[in-house]
């Protein structure tokens, strides 16, 4: 691997110090800044229907599937 520079070595010897949640935070930060094109108001909308199907499953109102059972039918619908 190329040598990185001074100033990315510190940063990543400081990142070192932030508590797991912190670094998460921050690698989302730099994962969001290599696509211009995120669209964080679809990002909300996903994350906000997958809490709402959890509590249905919850609820007993959704039912759930074996994963590969799901796979399965993903795959014959596209043949």
């Amino acid at each position: 691997m190329a040598r990185m520079s001074a100033l990315f070595d510190e940063i990543e010897k400081q990142s070192r110090l932030l508590t797991a949640a912190e670094r998460a935070t921050l690698a989302r930060i730099l994962i969001e800044g290599l696509d211009p094109n995120v669209d964080f108001d679809v990002e909300q909308l996903w994350i906000s229907e997958a809490q709402d199907r959890y509590q249905g499953y919850l609820r007993d109102e959704i039912e759930a599937l074996p994963g590969d059972e799901v796979m399965t039918r993903v795959r014959n619908r596209f043949k």
